[in-house]
C-alpha cells in the first residue's frame, strides 16, 4: 500500500488527525469507544544512510534502534498472516518493493530459525497486534535488499547528511 504523508501546516487539524489508543474491543464506526488521546512526542533525524543484508541490519539494529525497510508485501502476506514467522518463497530472483515496514528487533526461536520482528502500518487488529515476524535468510519477501537507518535525535537539525553504510 502506498503511504503519502502531508504536512497538517496548512490546514485544520480535526477529530481524525487526534492519534488514539483504544481497549478491546475496537469501538463501532462513529463510536469514540474506550479511547484517548496519545501524547505527541517529536523526534528528528541527524543523519541517514543505508542498510543492506543480514549483517548491516544486525548491527544497525543494536547500534540505534528500529529501520526501515521495503519488503515484496504480497496478497498473501496481507490478508492471511496472523502469527509465527513468515517465509514465502514467491518465485521470482528480483523482488518489487512495494510496500515499508519497520524492523524493531530479530531473534531465534527454540527451533534455531533466526527471524526479524517488524511492525506493520496496517494498525494493531493485523498480524500479531501489528507486529510480525519474519525469516531472517530466505523467502523473506526481501527484507534484507534495501533498508534505510538513521541517527534519532529530539533536537531539529539545522541541516542533514546521507551515509552509505558499507561492508
Amino acid at each position: 500500500m502506498q503511504y503519502v504523508a502531508y504536512n497538517l501546516q496548512d490546514r485544520f487539524c480535526g477529530p481524525i488527525d487526534v492519534c488514539r489508543d483504544c481497549t478491546w474491543p475496537p469501538p463501532a464506526e462513529g463510536d469514540a469507544g474506550d479511547c484517548w488521546p496519545v501524547e505527541d512526542t517529536v523526534y528528528y533525524i541527524s543523519d541517514y544512510y543505508s542498510v543492506k543484508g543480514v549483517d548491516q541490519m544486525k548491527a544497525e539494529l543494536t547500534l540505534h534502534g528500529p529501520i526501515s525497510c521495503g519488503i515484496h508485501a504480497t496478497n498473501e502476506f496481507e490478508w492471511n498472516y496472523d502469527g509465527g514467522i513468515y517465509s514465502q518463497d514467491i518465485g521470482i530472483l528480483q523482488y518489487q518493493l512495494n510496500h515499508e515496514i519497520s524492523v524493531v528487533g530479530y531473534g531465534i526461536n527454540e527451533a534455531g530459525e533466526e527471524f526479524w520482528i517488524g511492525r506493520n502500518s496496517w494498525g494493531s487488529y493485523w498480524g500479531d497486534y501489528g507486529f510480525f515476524y519474519m525469516a531472517m535468510y530466505e523467502n523473506n519477501l526481501g527484507i534484507t535488499h534495501n533498508c534505510v537507518a538513521g541517527i534519532p535525535t529530539y533536537e531539529k537539525p539545522t541541516t542533514t547528511t546521507t551515509n552509505i553504510f558499507t561492508q
